[in-house]
């Protein structure tokens, strides 16, 4: 009988052989690419620098309207895009078609309007995220599962999603008679839903590609949305940046968070945009930066 090894009490004894003895070990798996695209150099930092701290991620470029981004993503070859709406230049909507063509894209804005959410999705985007919906949890999860086509959207842009379903689907609401004489019985091929469809790149350019939305808008004309004239008010940009926040349904805190501020400089800033606003609340802020307010048949709007 072999001698068995002595062990002594108190003294750690080596670990046992490997029983997989000195097989190879697999190489560890490349880090998931991303490009952030947002005219906002805070955001984009905040975003590389939230992205960057995890294992598995690299954040291989960034660009600041959608003209960059397409570079940045021809050039790469990312496995996914972080794209903002409201850029200058080349939009975020309108590069959308050309970029899904690289790899896939997620909406990552500030922008929650319905019809926006609506021709991001049109347009290919595998996901929607509206700022102030998501955790850095959950932003990062989103970009690995985009990366293996699984959607992501916030309560937002999940909302918009199903009122599109509803009025494409034209499904009555409310009591209603009888249910139809030979309902189920129809043929599988017709019964079927549609399949959503992407637009389709053409060759054309991607320099003459004009935006398709502006920084701000108040509605959609034409496929186009009406632009409004902000220029009026006379903000600077960082007032511009924190009044798009305010109107988005952002608090003081998530402000000073995503600005990265006090909020005491946020309410000093808030004072300044409703005195150039003449508003006395948010609410009346928001309509006048969006171009909702209706005029006041005594003294006109301001």
């Amino acid at each position: 009988m072999p001698d068995q090894p002595t062990s002594y009490p108190g003294v750690p004894q080596p670990p046992p052989p490997s029983p997989l003895g000195n097989f190879p070990q697999p190489p560890p798996p490349a880090p998931l690419r991303v490009v952030v695209a947002d005219d906002n150099p805070v955001v984009r930092a905040g975003l590389t620098a939230l992205l960057s701290g995890r294992a598995d991620i690299e954040v291989a470029a960034e660009a600041s309207d959608g003209r960059e981004a397409w570079e940045a993503a021809h050039r790469h070859r990312p496995d996914v895009v972080l794209l903002d709406v409201r850029m200058p230049g080349v939009d975020g909507i309108s590069a959308l078609p050309y970029l899904v063509q690289i790899c896939p894209v997620v909406m990552l804005t500030y922008s929650r309007e319905s019809e926006i959410v609506q021709e991001a999705l049109r347009r290919g985007a595998g996901g929607y995220l509206v700022h102030g919906e998501f955790t850095a949890d959950q932003l990062v999860a989103a970009v690995r599962d985009i990366k293996e086509g699984r959607a992501h959207f916030t309560p937002t842009a999940a909302g918009a999603l199903l009122e599109q379903l509803r009025q494409a689907q034209q499904v009555p609401r409310g009591g209603g008679g009888p249910l139809p004489e030979g309902l189920g019985s129809a043929n599988a091929h017709q019964g079927a839903l549609p399949r959503p469809g992407r637009v389709k790149a053409s060759a054309e350019n991607l320099s003459q590609v004009q935006p398709d939305v502006g920084q701000s808008s108040s509605g959609w004309t034409g496929g186009r949305p009406a632009a409004v004239d902000r220029s009026r008010f006379q903000l600077s940009a960082r007032e511009a940046e924190i009044m798009d926040l305010i109107a988005s349904g952002m608090t003081n805190q998530q402000i000073a968070a995503t600005c990265f501020i006090s909020e005491k400089t946020v309410k000093n800033h808030i004072n300044r945009i409703f005195a150039k606003l003449h508003s006395t609340s948010r609410s009346e802020a928001a309509a006048k930066w969006l171009g909702t307010a209706q005029p006041d048949p005594g003294r006109g709007l301001r």
